[in-house]
């Protein structure tokens, strides 16, 4: 059994004795089964969880909510870990509100604690050397950001990345001053979706936690940025589509043109774009243009359930799929960026449809996302009794039905 952890008015990190932890997939609360913990890995961080106080088990099997610490007068929070990437989230933390208060849209992770070491409900999904937070924030950030603002002095988007990079700990923006890896080019502040969970805009009763871009950048400011990383980065991979901005295929026309002109210098790299693929008129002129891979974001393949959380405002969800028919057939890698949250995405109807969409698509990759929200704002479509079969024997189904495609956390280079 793991035992539930809290953390104290000092913010400390502390066990409760005789209380079993619980975690939470969709709308229940379970006991974790052990192939859906493991030990909490290097670069996960361990935070409250903002009005809330765990709930658990008791030694006669009851479920109850710890409002009072085990010493009297303390008072209990919930914790939960943060996860890096290459790790997807199998329960979410078993809580309830103390006050009603927004949680911020953070992937939280249940944990727990086992034989001395904390345990958090996820599995390995991906390398995640490139990913490790040590590789980033460090100690050179600001020098190398300051060195390419000389270097591009007028360029809006560096600026935007140097925002992002030091205000929200962006690693794709990051690397573009690092000069490896995935760099982000944000170019587009519109969107033709609402998705619940938007972090640049904010939907719903969800507050974003940052500001998208707010202007559009010339096609000399995308190109010169493109060409400086594709060069001379390592595992180059440009992304269009990024957390500070919109849907970057409404841009297709600057970005083609700006693809064209990087494509004429140079064949390095991977140019990718993390796109919700409503656009098909700006998906097919960014294709012709010599676009290497997208990455499509998706909630579900059930359209009504894909229009509740990603609320399109001039597409369907057959836009999304005549767009990756065409990336298709001229050659493109497409992804799919599956918003994974326990409980809804391990449902039986979910799986089949994902696996048809695949199937039918000729989807090379998917690419687990744990979907950063609180699941109370999603409670139209976890209200149903739908059968969850646990993430880890989706991920397992995945694998067994999808043989040829990869089951991954993020975009790989092609060099």
């Amino acid at each position: 059994m793991y035992i539930t952890l809290y953390a104290n008015e000092k913010g400390e990190l502390l066990d409760y004795p005789g209380k079993g932890m619980l975690g939470q997939t969709g709308q229940k609360w379970v006991i974790p089964e052990d192939n859906e913990m493991i030990p909490l890995p290097k670069g996960a961080s361990l935070v409250t969880v903002p009005g809330k106080i765990p709930a658990a088990i008791n030694s006669a099997g009851r479920l109850i909510c710890l409002e009072k610490g085990p010493i009297i007068g303390q008072k209990v929070y919930a914790v939960a870990a943060l996860l890096p990437q290459g790790f997807t989230r199998t329960l979410l933390p078993a809580c309830v509100s103390k006050n009603h208060q927004e949680i911020p849209l953070l992937g939280y992770a249940a944990v727990g604690l086992k034989n001395g070491k904390v345990y958090v409900a996820a599995v390995k999904t991906d390398v995640y050397k490139n990913w490790h937070p040590v590789n980033y924030n460090t100690s050179t950030l600001p020098s190398k950001i300051e060195k390419m603002l000389k270097k591009y002095p007028k360029n809006r988007i560096l600026k935007q990345l140097a925002r992002c990079s030091l205000e929200y700990n962006c690693y794709t923006a990051q690397n573009i001053f690092y000069c490896r890896w995935e760099g982000g080019i944000p170019t587009m502040k519109e969107c033709n979706a609402g998705c619940i969970a938007c972090i640049s805009e904010s939907h719903y009763e969800v507050d974003s936690p940052q500001n998208r871009i707010n202007f559009k950048p010339d096609i000399k400011e995308i190109t010169e940025l493109m060409l400086n990383h594709l060069l001379n980065a390592r595992q180059a991979i440009i992304s269009f589509g990024q957390g500070c901005e919109g849907e970057p295929s409404l841009n297709a026309k600057d970005l083609s043109q700006a693809i064209v002109t990087v494509r004429e210098t140079t064949a390095k790299g991977t140019i990718n774009m993390n796109t919700n693929a409503g656009y098909t008129k700006g998906i097919k002129l960014m294709c012709d243009a010599g676009l290497d891979a997208i990455r499509v974001t998706m909630f579900s393949c059930i359209e009504g359930k894909y229009n509740f959380y990603h609320r399109p405002k001039d597409y369907r969800l057959d836009n999304v799929k005549r767009s990756i028919v065409y990336a298709k057939e001229q050659g493109l890698q497409v992804s799919i960026n599956l918003l994974t949250l326990p409980g809804f995405t391990d449902r039986e109807e979910e799986i089949e449809h994902l696996i048809d969409f695949v199937i039918s698509n000729q989807i090379d990759m998917i690419q687990l996302r744990n979907l950063n929200i609180d699941p109370e704002y999603l409670k139209p479509v976890l209200e149903d009794k739908a059968k969850a079969v646990g993430i880890p024997h989706f991920i397992n189904l995945l694998k067994k039905e999808l043989p040829g495609v990869i089951i991954g956390s993020y975009t790989h280079s092609r060099d």
